[in-house]
C-alpha cells in the first residue's frame, strides 16, 4: 500500500496502464519528497510510540486496563504527532495551494494568488528560533503583502537542510503550478 504523504512520485516504477499521479490534477499532492530530517524525526517518534505501546500492554496485563489507559493515550498522541509531522509542507492541486503546518492548514485558491517567488532572506533553521541567511518561497495573496505570511518553504527547514538542489526543484515546481493555474 503506497503512503501518499511520504512521496510526491508515488508509483513511477509501475508498468501497468494506470494513470500516473500527475494525471489527476484535482488531487492534492506535495511536489517534492519530504526531507531526511522530517522523516527521521517521525521515525524516532514512532519508535518511541512503539515502546510506549509495549509499556501500556505490559501495564494492562499486570495491573488493569484502566491504569494502562493514560499510557495508551500518550502513545496515540505521539503517533498522531508523527503523522502530522510527515504531512507538513506545501501541497498543490488544480484548486489551489495548501500550506500545512503542525497546528494549522491554510488553503489559498489560485484566483487569490498574486505571485509565488523565491527570495533571499533570514530564515529559521529547522524551525528553531535561530535565523540564518537563506532562501524562502513566499506567497503573495490578493490584498496582503508577501511579508505578512510565513514562507511556504525555506532552504533550511526539515525538508531541505543541506539539500539546496532539492529546494530549487521544489520551489520551481510550486512556482510552475502557480503560473499555470493563476492565469486559468
Amino acid at each position: 500500500m503506497p503512503l501518499p504523504f511520504l512521496t510526491a512520485d508515488r508509483v513511477f516504477d509501475s508498468t501497468d496502464d494506470v494513470a500516473l499521479p500527475y494525471d489527476d490534477r484535482d488531487r492534492w499532492r506535495r511536489p517534492y519528497r519530504p526531507g531526511p530530517w522530517r522523516v527521521g524525526t517521525a521515525a524516532v517518534a514512532l519508535l518511541f510510540a512503539s515502546f510506549v505501546l509495549l509499556a501500556a500492554v505490559v501495564i494492562a496485563l499486570t495491573d488493569s486496563v484502566a491504569a494502562a489507559g493514560p499510557v495508551f493515550a500518550v502513545a496515540g498522541a505521539v503517533i498522531v504527532c508523527a503523522v502530522r509531522l510527515l504531512r507538513i509542507g506545501v501541497w498543490v492541486s488544480a484548486s489551489g495551494l495548501r500550506h500545512v503546518r503542525f497546528f494549522g492548514t491554510r488553503t489559498t485558491p489560485w484566483e487569490q494568488v498574486v505571485t509565488v517567488r523565491t527570495v533571499q532572506q533570514p530564515v529559521r533553521w529547522l524551525g528553531l528560533p535561530r535565523a540564518v541567511q537563506g532562501q524562502a518561497l513566499v506567497l503573495a495573496r490578493q490584498g496582503r503583502p508577501a511579508e505578512a505570511a510565513p514562507p511556504l518553504l525555506t532552504s533550511h527547514n526539515a525538508d531541505f537542510l543541506a539539500r539546496a538542489e532539492a529546494f530549487d526543484r521544489a520551489a520551481d515546481s510550486v512556482e510552475a503550478w502557480a503560473e499555470e493555474y493563476r492565469h486559468g
